[in-house]
């Protein structure tokens, strides 16, 4: 089969790979979609945790191409996605809830081969059977989703909370429409892009803020206490200690956004503590993949206008290899 392999740091190509044969309980999906990612970034230039060589691709919808021995409940033909975590469920982690910090941790397109390829193979328990109403394209969308759902848990927002976003680009906008539903009295987003503040005003920002307008739109004459919750989904170090600066007495911090695994920032310990400040981390899926399927499902969260581009997957290498495009939201690979 034809797949994208990743075989070094910004050292890619397509390939032919041996088919991925299902084992025991496992199904081998014909892959339809494939949302990048922008861990698929970090994972192209070598500083993420992913080995290689690999075929990278963690966020995918397809159609069942073959049954392992074990399956019931499915049939070749049926539309799916499925969660690309791939927890132990024995270590001390998996047994209280915390299956994304597994002693055994593992991923599907993160440590193992994934889905920007024509077959990928998953666990039949990671499966999720899409609804004929629900596109391939929207199926692709469920495990950025689940990120989101899994970030939305550990921050707690209260209703009537003031918050401040940065970054509304695809993962972005999924967090503004989650925050504004779960009751933040006001969202203010700061982006670089005008076409992205505009769509997080369509749906629930209450105020969009062009980056190089900060300073003159958000002051302390302004903003005197600073906000009540925090978010970062850019992963940029000088975004990140920017952020903190508005950081009010009580307040709560969520690095969504991934960084560079040797990424460094600076923050005044004093003020953490004379603050009560909670810094909250937020790191992929938890469990999380079957609420976000659910909630997107009963159409809670509008994904269809975060797709910018749409590729074939011999495109691809090309586009990791250029610098990002600010203006686009999401890019999906159509196989």
């Amino acid at each position: 089969m034809k797949a994208l392999v990743i075989e070094g740091p910004r050292k890619a190509s397509i390939q032919e790979v041996p088919y991925p044969k299902p084992g025991l309980g496992e199904v081998t999906i014909k892959v339809k979609n494939v949302g990048i990612c922008g861990t698929d970034f970090h994972i192209y230039e070598g500083d993420f945790i992913s080995p290689f060589p690999l075929i990278p691709g963690h966020e995918f919808s397809g159609t069942i191409h073959e049954l392992g021995d074990g399956v019931s409940g499915y049939e070749v033909g049926d539309r799916v996605s499925a969660d690309p975590s791939l927890f132990c469920g024995a270590c001390q982690f998996c047994l209280s809830h915390r299956g994304n910090h597994c002693e055994n941790w593992q991923a599907i397109g993160v440590t193992t081969n994934g889905s920007m390829a024509e077959f990928v193979s998953v666990p039949l328990r990671n499966v999720v059977k899409l609804p004929d109403t629900m596109s391939f394209e929207v199926g692709a969308f469920i495990e950025p989703m689940a990120c989101v759902v899994h970030g939305m848990n550990r921050l707690k927002l209260q209703v009537g909370n003031r918050v401040i976003l940065f970054g509304a680009g695809a993962m972005g906008q999924q967090l503004i429409q989650s925050i504004s539903r779960a009751g933040a009295s006001e969202l203010v987003v700061v982006d670089l892009d005008q076409k992205k503040l505009d769509l997080a005003l369509q749906w629930g920002a209450t105020k969009g803020i062009l980056s190089k307008d900060i300073d003159l739109k958000l002051s302390k004459e302004y903003y005197p206490f600073g906000f009540d919750v925090v978010v970062d989904v850019t992963g940029i170090p000088s975004v990140i200690e920017k952020a903190l600066e508005y950081m009010g007495p009580t307040a709560k911090y969520l690095q969504f956004g991934v960084t560079s695994e040797n990424a460094k920032i600076q923050i005044s310990p004093f003020k953490l503590y004379h603050k009560d400040w909670e810094l909250i981390g937020s790191m992929a899926v938890n469990y999380t993949f079957l609420p976000a399927f659910h909630w997107m499902k009963e159409g809670r969260i509008d994904v269809k206008p975060l797709i910018s581009k749409i590729i074939t997957l011999e495109e691809v290498v090309d586009f990791l290899d250029k610098p990002k495009d600010p203006a686009l939201l999401k890019v999906q690979i159509k196989l």
